[in-house]
């Protein structure tokens, strides 16, 4: 007798056809929609974006995530609707960035799948602390950090367009 098991991935009718979003590796090939993605994200909450500084991740994402991670959302048609990425800065510690979502995909899951994604990838890189910085603007992220245990960081030092820093122990997560 064979016995096959089977896992679902979460189906979403997106007006056209059934669709369920991938969370896979960016390849630089991926740039210039990351950055349209993550720009556009920082323009509806009046974020700037800053691709010589803050943002210059963006212009070499496998070199800049090397030991760490750069991840996209894609559907089944190639739009890449969500961004995550694990940056190691030494010690046992990654900085959480750019995790960002299209506008039409928040509210259905999605951030709580990347972030879980990102925790699980930085316990298996062998990461023991994951910190992020953020803004008071990005409501919806700061209540999903907080419904994962990511507590607020003082001695970090914020970004330009960061407002706060938040951190999470991986051995109490």
């Amino acid at each position: 007798m064979t016995i096959w098991r089977v896992t679902l991935a979460p189906l979403r009718w997106d007006g056209d056809h059934l669709s369920a979003p991938v969370i896979r590796p960016a390849t630089n090939a991926d740039t210039e929609k990351v950055r349209a993605l993550i720009f556009t994200v920082l323009d509806e909450y009046g974020l700037e974006p800053a691709p010589k500084t803050t943002d210059k991740d963006l212009s070499d994402l496998e070199s800049f995530y090397a030991g760490g991670l750069f991840d996209v959302l894609e559907t089944p048609a190639g739009d890449i609707i969500g961004t995550v990425g694990l940056l190691p800065m030494g010690d046992g510690v990654a900085e959480l960035r750019k995790m960002y979502l299209k506008q039409s995909a928040r509210g259905r899951g999605h951030g709580k799948r990347l972030l879980t994604h990102a925790i699980k990838q930085a316990k298996e890189l062998g990461f023991r602390r994951i910190e992020l910085q953020t803004a008071r603007v990005l409501e919806e992220a700061l209540g999903l950090y907080a419904k994962y245990g990511f507590a607020p960081s003082p001695e970090a030092a914020l970004e330009r367009r960061c407002d706060q820093a938040l951190a999470l122990d991986l051995k109490t997560a």
